[in-house]
């Protein structure tokens, strides 16, 4: 029912002061007389663990015995289940670590930085010199790029071409084969003309 003049309350109500949430975990360890009397070990479990089958065990048996097929290997694993021994799965057997016997464990300590070179500014310096060293490489692969390509003018104008010789060979169709044309009647008159 709910209370008189007041509307129902849609939630719940809270427990009491005594109420303690959560799990309630009443100590059993006899506090510090049962520590300082005897100690409390938790027992090892021993976990039975299957081993792996061994494989060439059974195989080698199921060869002697005369079976051949995938199915009567598989009933020879079944009749006679072989499993590997402890010792020959250990992990350290199987791959064992292949350590140098001079091996040191652990991180090198790093060498302390020479306080005379940082008194001297020697690391500034080394790194001025890498800096110069880069940019002059930079420029010079600039001045790489910049450099004029060469045209045939330019190469022509470095290397002329030698100069031909004249030939003064002529096709023998067009050699001179006897006198010209003349139109003086004789020798005698064309002597007169020219000497005039």
């Amino acid at each position: 029912q709910p209370e008189l003049g007041r509307p129902q309350r849609n939630c719940y109500t809270l427990p009491g002061f005594d109420f303690s949430y959560g799990l309630y975990i009443p100590r059993t360890d006899g506090g510090v007389p049962e520590a300082i009397g005897h100690w409390n070990t938790v027992k090892p479990r021993t976990s039975v663990r299957k081993m792996p089958r061994d494989f060439i065990t059974m195989n080698l048996g199921a060869l002697k015995a005369g079976y051949t097929t995938a199915h009567d290997f598989n009933l020879y694993y079944k009749a006679k289940d072989i499993r590997q021994k402890k010792n020959e799965y250990s992990r350290f057997k199987r791959s064992p670590p292949t350590v140098p016997a001079d091996v040191t464990y652990g991180i090198p300590t790093r060498s302390a930085t020479p306080m005379f070179d940082l008194l001297q500014h020697r690391y500034k310096e080394l790194w001025m010199e890498q800096q110069r060293a880069h940019t002059a490489a930079k420029r010079a692969e600039k001045k790489k790029k910049e450099r004029v390509r060469e045209t045939r003018t330019t190469l022509l104008r470095k290397y002329p071409p030698p100069a031909k010789e004249e030939s003064f060979w002529h096709l023998p169709s067009l050699e001179k084969v006897g006198p010209h044309l003349s139109t003086f009647p004789d020798c005698d008159a064309r002597k007169k003309a020219f000497s005039a």
